[in-house]
């Protein structure tokens, strides 16, 4: 089915930061199958952790006790300070069960039609719950109705989210992201979660964050929600916990806890042997290569490297970043510098219509930072003058 529109390229091959086309063309990765490929391709630890595991078992179901699934739980668990999980193959199906949760949270203290605060130009997914609770009208239009029980709030408005509590007794959870990615790399002023943090404490509501985006190191701290020292009571995870191996998690503390219970939910894929053994190595692998502090680093260099060579282009309007997640605003949409940059051999992304996304791999150096700030910096150059 017609639903996407790819590049004219294919790629064959890929090693560390980089890719390889069918003609031996190589291409600097910035934005790692949409945050996905974090600790790059054919990554030692991910290729040793997929050979072993399709050598031992694939698949069983959630029928029987999967060893490796428990295993993978604890070690989220104890790095997130959640208390339980819930493995899906997906973001989307990961938000699927966090609204799952606030639905059921809603129930037992009696709210008839509970409702989720979501945000304007958030992006939760393209299920049908998911593409309802998402703050983007182009990924709802058509597929009305749509699912009821979200009312929208602007983002990194938290006298927005007091004045819905003053007048919606139906709301039972707030779900957010840390960082709007798809929106375009919004950052919230410090202290926008600590507020949402007390407001569901106050009314009793969940918390609800969605890192699939943010998650697994990419803002700096292995969790964003980190950065302010509190915790949710669902969190989302996807994209880069498999690193190219499609697995969701759902997790859940606090009042969470236990809302699921046998019957609740389920997955025939989720968290199958093999999709967890990859994802624990994942998480050691990050762990232990301390990449969250060389995002931290390179997102330095990456920023400050682009706000010295793009400062007298009165058409980019701002440069900002948390870890590797990097934005830069132009003045016009500049869908046409993905193009541009695939010639220049840079692999990026444009979101929001004006927004340059930059996801690169979380392994990357020094020297491969400023060859990113080149070939982007002259491809916004070549951009301008059309």
């Amino acid at each position: 089915m017609h639903t996407y529109r790819p590049l004219p390229v294919s790629f064959s091959q890929g090693e560390g930061c980089y890719l390889q086309d069918q003609h031996g063309n190589q291409y600097l990765d910035a934005l790692c199958g949409i945050s996905v490929t974090s600790l790059g391709h054919n990554h030692p630890a991910v290729t040793r952790a997929i050979h072993e595991q399709a050598e031992r078992l694939l698949h069983t179901s959630n029928l029987y006790h999967i060893e490796n699934q428990a295993r993978l739980a604890d070690a989220l668990c104890q790095t997130s300070g959640m208390e339980q999980v819930f493995f899906s193959n997906s973001g989307a199906e990961a938000n699927e069960a966090a609204i799952k949760l606030a639905r059921l949270f809603g129930h037992q203290k009696n709210i008839d039609n509970p409702v989720i605060i979501v945000m304007q130009g958030s992006f939760h997914g393209r299920t049908m719950a998911t593409l309802s609770a998402t703050g983007n009208r182009k990924v709802q239009a058509g597929f009305e109705p749509l699912v009821s029980g979200f009312t929208r709030a602007p983002y990194n408005d938290i006298e927005a989210l007091r004045a819905i509590a003053q007048n919606n007794r139906n709301v039972v959870a707030i779900l957010v992201e840390p960082v709007q990615g798809e929106g375009g790399i919004n950052i919230p002023d410090p202290g926008y979660l600590q507020a949402i943090r007390q407001l569901c404490d106050d009314n009793d509501w969940l918390m609800m964050l969605d890192e699939i985006q943010t998650g697994m190191a990419r803002s700096g701290k292995m969790f964003a929600f980190q950065y302010e020292g509190i915790q949710p009571d669902v969190m989302t995870l996807a994209k880069a916990l498999g690193n190219g191996v499609p697995i969701g998690a759902c997790l859940a503390s606090g009042k969470a806890v236990d809302l699921f219970q046998p019957g609740n939910h389920g997955s025939t894929f989720g968290g199958n042997p093999f999709v967890c053994h990859v994802a624990l190595s994942v998480l050691h692998t990050l762990q232990n290569e301390q990449l969250a502090n060389n995002a931290v680093a390179r997102g330095k260099q990456l920023s400050r490297l682009l706000q010295q060579q793009l400062q007298q282009d009165d058409r980019v309007l701002e440069i900002r970043h948390l870890g590797l997640l990097v934005a830069i605003s132009l003045d016009r949409p500049c869908g046409e510098l993905v193009r541009i940059a695939l010639d220049n051999r840079l692999l990026i992304n444009v979101t929001a219509d004006n927004v340059i996304r930059l996801l690169p791999p979380l392994i990357i150096d020094e020297q491969q930072v400023e060859t990113l700030a080149e070939r982007l910096v002259l491809s916004i150059q070549q951009f301008n003058e059309q």
